[in-house]
């Protein structure tokens, strides 16, 4: 069993049909049209410290991709702003992880649209 992590904590049971499952190294240039047509796609992750899922799902997004892009494995909480800048729509974690880091951790950063470098230079601009 896992559990789904998005921007309001963790979500309730999950039904989402995964339509493709892609491994981190999966190579960026092998993205097919027939791939981004995909309602859903799952990036798993085996380590923490292993950032190659961002890469690809920032890459599909790139490619045009505007299905649900999941992010599952080995995800730290910490990571969670970053996968979803990335691209990622949700992150899919064990429940062993999430009784590690429970839901207030991934809740502090749920706001990650305004801890980034970008939000920081614009309000700095504006206020010159």
């Amino acid at each position: 069993m896992t559990v789904v992590v998005n921007d309001h904590g963790f979500a309730p049971q999950d039904d989402l049909a995964i339509a493709a499952d892609l491994p981190p190294g999966f190579d960026p240039k092998e993205i097919t049209a027939d791939l981004l047509k995909r309602r859903s796609i799952r990036i798993t992750l085996h380590g923490f410290s292993d950032g190659r899922g961002f890469t690809l799902a920032a890459r599909l997004r790139q490619n045009g991709y505007r299905g649900h892009l999941r992010l599952a494995g080995y995800v730290l909480a910490d990571q969670y702003a970053m996968a979803r800048r990335s691209g990622f729509d949700d992150v899919e974690i064990s429940h062993e992880l999430a009784a590690r880091q429970p839901e207030p951790q991934w809740l502090a950063r749920a706001n990650w649209h305004s801890h980034d470098y970008q939000s920081r230079l614009r309000s700095a601009a504006g206020s010159s």
